[in-house]
């Protein structure tokens, strides 16, 4: 039961992630996109910036921060070579990874360019 609820927590936060990236000019290219690697809560485009997103939500905004783990960001990067590979023609201007905290109140903090492969 915990678990379901983690997952409905989850799929709550990432489609309000979306909604909110639509409303800002962003078009959802993916959503929960998966393959062996990795896997991207959300793509998203804007003007030819590309955005892999991570949602994470929790009660409170810095527990949320503190949950993305390493391995998480190693799956994200994973999963983020896989869709390029899938999809070659998006990202003509940029590519970068962001991370969109939620906190049990709806909360949103995004951080840009939150991830990086160095």
């Amino acid at each position: 039961m915990i678990r379901q609820a983690a997952e409905a927590r989850g799929r709550t936060a990432e489609n309000s992630v979306a909604a909110r990236l639509e409303a800002d000019g962003w078009t959802v290219l993916a959503r929960r996109f998966r393959n062996r690697g990795g896997e991207i809560d959300l793509v998203a485009e804007r003007e030819g910036l590309l955005a892999f997103i991570e949602v994470k939500a929790r009660a409170g905004l810095a527990e949320a921060a503190f949950s993305v783990t390493p391995r998480q960001q190693a799956r994200l990067l994973a999963g983020a070579e896989a869709w390029m590979a899938a999809h070659p023609g998006h990202g003509a201007t940029g590519i970068r990874f962001d991370v969109v905290l939620v906190d049990g109140q709806g909360r949103m903090r995004r951080i840009t360019d939150a991830i990086r492969q160095d």
